[in-house]
């Protein structure tokens, strides 16, 4: 039985993964803490950081407050804390407040150091042009952004930045067959497209004699 193309393009297709990834979204993102906050596998964690930069936005955009002005806020409520804290153990059965709970590990300072030179690495890697796509496309990506950043203020941008990660990955996770159909739908959809536009319109453009090169 003799089958049409057009029959044979309307057959299901396996769905395709985002950005055609191989390793679980888990993984993408580094698999270890970070990942587990983007994907809420915390979701406690996940909220309290969510709620705090939220707070944030709120406090620099809607109520306008200065950045020094706040920090100096925030340094003024810990101190007093800290002291009726430290001063109350000498007259109430409490332990006076751990130091080492309070400061911040060098570990912390290594992985962030490491991320920035991993950065830089991949900023030098794709400004020398070794792989001309994402050159172009970095290019093109940082455009974008500037122009955007054009309508909107920094801490704005911040924000709707970090909203997508704290929230993109996990609703992705959560609904990645019905996206990855819906994905794999429509590039289906832009190809059939492509074919019709190709064959209805840019094969019926007339072209030149194709001129043979010479041979030495």
């Amino acid at each position: 039985m003799y089958t049409s193309s057009s029959d044979s393009d309307e057959q299901p297709l396996s769905p395709k993964r985002l950005f055609g990834r191989e390793r679980p979204l888990h993984q993408i993102l580094g698999g270890g803490k970070v990942a587990d906050i983007l994907l809420w596998k915390n979701k406690n964690l996940s909220a309290a950081i969510l709620i705090v930069f939220t707070l944030i936005w709120f406090l620099f955009e809607v109520v306008e407050y200065n950045f020094i002005t706040l920090l100096c806020h925030i340094a003024i409520i810990i101190m007093l804390i800290m002291f009726i804290w430290s001063t109350g153990a000498g007259f109430v059965d409490w332990s006076p407040p751990d130091f080492h709970a309070i400061t911040v590990s060098e570990a912390t300072f290594r992985w962030l150091f490491a991320k920035i030179n991993w950065l830089l690495m991949k900023f030098y890697d794709i400004s020398s042009g070794k792989d001309l796509t994402t050159f172009f496309l970095a290019i093109t990506f940082l455009w974008i952004l500037s122009v955007i950043g054009t309508s909107f203020s920094s801490m704005n941008l911040l924000y709707i930045g970090f909203l997508s990660s704290a929230t993109l990955p996990a609703l992705y996770e959560r609904y990645q067959c019905e996206v990855d159909h819906l994905l794999s739908q429509g590039n289906r959809d832009v190809k059939k497209l492509y074919k019709k536009f190709d064959s209805q319109i840019l094969n019926k453009i007339p072209r030149g004699p194709v001129k043979e090169k010479k041979r030495f």
